[in-house]
């Protein structure tokens, strides 16, 4: 099994999501495929406020990361020019996933921090056996598996993942 989604197909941070932007082009997507400069714009015009507020949330995410350890927030003044000149094109070591975490893959890096969106996405993954990970419930929304870098937060909206939980997702992050 591959890796699908878009982004960096040499990435060290990788999102999971459990659904795909509703568009023609990506429904026969089979590889991680970087996106083009205003690609984003695109999706969120057509598929809406929902996809807008993943890639947001993702593109804050990256920006409250530790400097010293993650250099995304050198790369642009605010997390708003960030999303949109870096996040998930060629280059960004960044991707937004729609297959299952390949946490032992001979393509993954060692060091690549992976990311679900959702409980409820990977508690499917797990019920379903596509997932293998020793995860460690935090609290109701929060679950970490250090081994393999991975981390199980609430679905990329403001509301699930508010901006004190991408705090603290930042934070977990940084002790790996």
């Amino acid at each position: 099994m591959s890796n699908v989604g878009f982004g960096d197909s040499r990435f060290s941070f990788a999102v999971y999501i459990g659904n795909i932007p509703n568009m023609l082009e990506y429904q026969g997507i089979s590889s991680v495929n970087p996106l083009n400069l205003g690609e984003i714009v695109v999706i969120n015009q057509s598929c809406g406020n929902g996809w807008r507020k993943v890639f947001n949330v993702y593109a804050k995410l990256l920006y409250a990361l530790e400097q010293q350890v993650f250099n995304f927030s050198s790369k642009a003044p605010t997390w708003q020019e960030y999303r949109d000149k870096h996040l998930l094109q060629s280059g960004s070591n960044t991707a937004l996933l729609f297959s299952t975490p390949q946490l032992a893959s001979q393509t993954v890096r060692n060091n690549t921090v992976h990311i679900i969106c959702g409980k409820g996405h990977a508690q499917s993954l797990i019920k379903s056996g596509k997932l293998k990970a020793n995860l460690v419930w935090l609290n109701d929304e929060f679950a970490i598996d250090n081994k393999n870098k991975l981390i199980v937060c609430p679905y990329f909206d403001y509301r699930q993942l508010s901006n004190v939980k991408i705090e603290y997702l930042a934070t977990l992050i940084c002790k790996f």
